[in-house]
């Protein structure tokens, strides 16, 4: 099934999205890597987390003039964020974009909170920008570009797959146990 969602995300939609649904999102997400989920979590977070989208992504960025122009953007390995994502999710984060899933702690963040992880496929970085409408901020730049977090203005963002969903289901468990 296809799933066109806008941000903020509402958990009534979430809830009812299942592992192997297509997702296309419209609307505000943001870049996170290692370092600024860390830092939200000691700090506190520079973005409302409440329905928001989260990213796994260090992207390629221009600067022109005053503005900020992306140039690509792909999905980086989720699993380097499992000591943080739980706590990002349990503060109202309803999505993840990244690929290679994530641990049994995030999975159950995901069903305490009616969340969900899409998958992104990796070497689609210019396929991903084509939605990029604008770069609307960044937060934490002296962590450095691809461990900033850039807050973007998407349209019809995917294709995405639902690969762990707020039921507990794990497409990448599905895949592991086939024959």
């Amino acid at each position: 099934m296809i799933q066109n969602l806008k941000t903020p995300l509402k958990r009534e939609e979430t809830q009812k999205l299942r592992i192997k649904d297509s997702v296309y999102i419209s609307g505000t997400i943001y870049t996170a890597r290692d370092s600024a989920h860390q830092r939200m979590i000691e700090k506190g977070s520079p973005i409302i987390l409440d329905g928001a989208v989260i990213f796994h992504a260090g992207p390629i960025i221009r600067k022109q003039d005053d503005d900020y122009i992306m140039v690509a953007v792909g999905p980086t390995t989720s699993t380097r964020m499992n000591p943080y994502q739980a706590e990002i999710l349990d503060q109202g984060a309803l999505a993840v974009i990244g690929k290679g899933g994530m641990d049994k702690r995030t999975s159950e963040a995901l069903t305490r909170n009616g969340a969900v992880f899409l998958a992104a496929v990796g070497g689609c970085a210019a396929l991903y920008v084509s939605s990029v409408e604008k770069v609307k901020n960044v937060h934490w730049l002296d962590l450095g570009v691809p461990e900033a977090i850039w807050e973007l203005e998407v349209k019809d963002f995917g294709p995405l797959i639902v690969a762990m969903d707020s039921t507990g289901a794990n497409l990448y468990e599905e895949i592991r146990k086939k024959p």
